[in-house]
C-alpha cells in the first residue's frame, strides 16, 4: 500500500455517496473497542475467568463526526470503573490509520500488520496478537458481505466510474483499476452497489463486474452515466 494512490474515501466521495466508508468504519471502530475493553477487563464477554477485573455493564450511545461522516458508536460500559476510547481525543490521526485498513480490505484483504497499526494510532493497548488476527478476518467478512449482499427491486439509474489506484504486490507498487457503481432505486435512494479491482479496464473486466451486478439482483435499469470508456460501450454483457 502508498499513499501515493487516490484515498478510498475520494473515489467514494466522487461517485456520491459515503455510506459504504461510514458504515465500514463503525464496524471497525465497534470491533476495536470490544477488543480493547475484553483486554482491560481480562476476560471476553460471557467468559468465566477468574482473574477478570470487573464486568460489561451496556452501553452509552456517542456519535463521532469525522472526514467520513458522523459515526454511530456504543461505548462499552463497565460495572465498575469507566471506560472512554482513547481514539476520541486522536481523531486526526485515528481518521488517516482507519481509512487506511478499510482500503486494504477492500482491495485484497487486510494484513495484521495494518489492523495493529491502527491500534496503536487509537491509543488502544488491551488488544492482544490473537485479538487483531480476529479481528483482521471479521473486517475482511463484513467488508465481503457488503460487496456480495443481493440487490432487491428495481433500480433505474446507475452511475459507473473508474480510477487507477496504487498498491503493493509482491514488494513492488503496481497500478490497479477500481471500478465502483452507485445505483438509485424506485425510491431515489441511491446505494453503493459495487467495487471491483482489476489488472487493467479490459472489457473482460467491465463485462464481469457487471455480470456479477446483475447476478446480485441488479435490474431495472433505464439509464446507465458514466464517462466515456470505449471498453465499456464495447463490453457484452
Amino acid at each position: 500500500m502508498t499513499n501515493e494512490r487516490l484515498a478510498l474515501n475520494d473515489l467514494l466521495e466522487k461517485a456520491g455517496d459515503g455510506d459504504f466508508l461510514r458504515t465500514v468504519a463503525e464496524s471497525v471502530l465497534q470491533l476495536l473497542m470490544e477488543a480493547d475493553v475484553d483486554g482491560l477487563i481480562g476476560a471476553g464477554r460471557h467468559e468465566r475467568n477468574a482473574e477478570r477485573m470487573t464486568w460489561r455493564n451496556g452501553y452509552r450511545d456517542r456519535t463521532l463526526d469525522t472526514r467520513l461522516g458522523s459515526l454511530n458508536l456504543k461505548i462499552p460500559k463497565l460495572r465498575a470503573g469507566s471506560y472512554f476510547p482513547p481514539f476520541l481525543e486522536a481523531r486526526k490521526t485515528t481518521e488517516k490509520a482507519l481509512v487506511a485498513v478499510i482500503q486494504e480490505a477492500w482491495i485484497g484483504g487486510v494484513s495484521t500488520r495494518r489492523v495493529d497499526e491502527l491500534a496503536q494510532a487509537m491509543g488502544l493497548s488491551g488488544i492482544s496478537k490473537s485479538q487483531v488476527s480476529k479481528l483482521c478476518k471479521e473486517i475482511d467478512e463484513r467488508v465481503k458481505a457488503f460487496l456480495d449482499r443481493p440487490l432487491e427491486g428495481d433500480w433505474p439509474y446507475l452511475w459507473l466510474d473508474a480510477t487507477y489506484l496504487k498498491v503493493r504486490e509482491g514488494g513492488r507498487i503496481v497500478s490497479v483499476a477500481a471500478i465502483i457503481a452507485v445505483a438509485a432505486n424506485t425510491d431515489g435512494r441511491r446505494e453503493i452497489v459495487g467495487l471491483g479491482i482489476g489488472p487493467s479496464e479490459a472489457e473482460t473486466f467491465w463485462a464481469t463486474f457487471l455480470k456479477g451486478l446483475m447476478k446480485r439482483g441488479l435490474r431495472g435499469i433505464k439509464l446507465v452515466i458514466s464517462d466515456v470508456h470505449e471498453v465499456l460501450i464495447t463490453a457484452e454483457i
